[in-house]
């Protein structure tokens, strides 16, 4: 079925991000796994050719076009190279909208041409080791102190937080207040009290810098909140669904990309003497799971549609995160079973695929919160 979600502009960028892909990322990224890190100079590169600004006002540095059809064609040429590793869409798909619609004037001129041209990378820290898709359960406090916060709290699981120069850092600043007390702070790289632990080691996206980050009496001017004190939690209702559309996008494109793989070996693997994709049971499988891709694909595009219009429901966001994002466990598995012992050996791209594939159904929510909120708006 051809995509109609596309028009020529963004066909246009779509050329420039996959030769870009295909120059910088692909070669390089199994060594950023084993280093468990991207370089910098990558993010610098991508900044100048206008692959992380485009979302941002001229005034600002970057592009003036903020349109999510572009922030879906960077996802998808991340997948599409086997590049999971890289963290744009943190910075881009999720941390973009939170500076543009709720920084002040004064944030957005220090903030954002460095968040354009990569020299700024940032994070958001959200996850707390005893509070992941339960936002209400945050620990970590902002004590108002003249003209300070005073933070002290730890995050968890934050990509990007290895590197990070900038980090939306949600914290309490009234304890007693339910989510009304919660609020987004920006913290800096070289905040006396902000630290970074471990680069942590995880099963699958190894070359994403993933961080512990503590912060101990952490000083951070009142001239970094951002957006108003206790309206934290709805910024974060507000900008959750766009986070969930991101996962989807790259759930989507990663369904694709490894059907497609696994379709090319299958015509070319043969067992007792023909090729294993001749035999019913492939057959079944793969159409089964070009139905239930192509399904997505049209699902997704059209919230991204939603998106731009400014329409899309909280409720669809969940319904579209999770359903790809279990699509895409199924697929990889499915997939990975039809290479046989092969698709267990490292070199072949299937395999790590498969490990890169299990942290979707978690991070951005996890399915069974994507449930509940689906569930709670059909009045259940």
């Amino acid at each position: 079925m051809e995509r109609q979600l596309f028009e020529p502009d963004h066909e246009a960028f779509r050329d420039a991000v996959r030769a870009f892909c295909d120059k910088e990322i692909a070669p390089h990224h199994e060594a950023w796994e084993q280093a468990g890190i991207v370089p910098r100079e990558l993010w610098e590169k991508a900044g100048r050719q206008g692959f992380l600004g485009y979302m941002v006002p001229e005034e600002y540095g970057g592009g003036g076009r903020r349109d999510f059809r572009f922030n879906a064609v960077v996802g998808e040429e991340l997948t599409r190279t086997h590049g999971g590793g890289v963290g744009f869409p943190v910075h881009c798909d999720i941390n973009a909208g939170y500076l543009l619609d709720y920084a002040d004037e004064e944030q957005k001129r220090r903030w954002l041409p460095g968040f354009c041209t990569g020299e700024i990378i940032t994070a958001i820290a959200m996850s707390e080791p005893g509070a992941g898709s339960d936002l209400q359960g945050i620990r970590t406090t902002a004590v108002r102190d003249g003209d300070d916060y005073v933070v002290n709290g730890q995050k968890t699981f934050i990509s990007n937080g290895i590197q990070a120069d900038l980090v939306i850092v949600v914290a309490r600043t009234d304890s007693d207040a339910g989510h009304q007390g919660i609020s987004l702070l920006v913290v800096e790289r070289g905040m006396p009290g902000f630290e970074r632990g471990r680069n942590l080691d995880k099963i699958g996206l190894k070359a994403q810098d993933t961080a512990e980050l503590f912060f101990d009496d952490v000083r951070v001017p009142v001239s970094n909140l951002l957006g108003e004190e206790g309206q934290g939690f709805i910024y974060l209702m507000e900008k959750l669904p766009q986070e969930r559309l991101s996962i989807a996008v790259l759930a989507a494109a990663a369904c694709e990309g490894m059907l497609s793989m696994t379709l090319e070996y299958c015509k070319e693997r043969t067992a007792f003497g023909r090729p294993i994709g001749s035999f019913q049971n492939s057959r079944f499988a793969l159409a089964e799971m070009a139905t239930e891709t192509q399904i997505a694909r049209v699902f997704v595009d059209r919230c991204i549609d939603e998106l731009n219009a400014g329409t899309l429901s909280v409720s669809d966001a969940a319904m579209a995160k999770w359903w790809t994002t279990e699509l895409q466990k199924r697929v990889a598995d499915r997939c990975l079973q039809l290479y046989g012992g092969y698709g267990y050996m490292t070199e072949y791209p299937i395999s790590k695929a498969y490990l890169d594939t299990r942290a979707q159904t978690i991070y951005g929510g996890t399915t069974e919160v994507m449930k509940e909120i689906i569930g709670r708006s059909l009045g259940v």
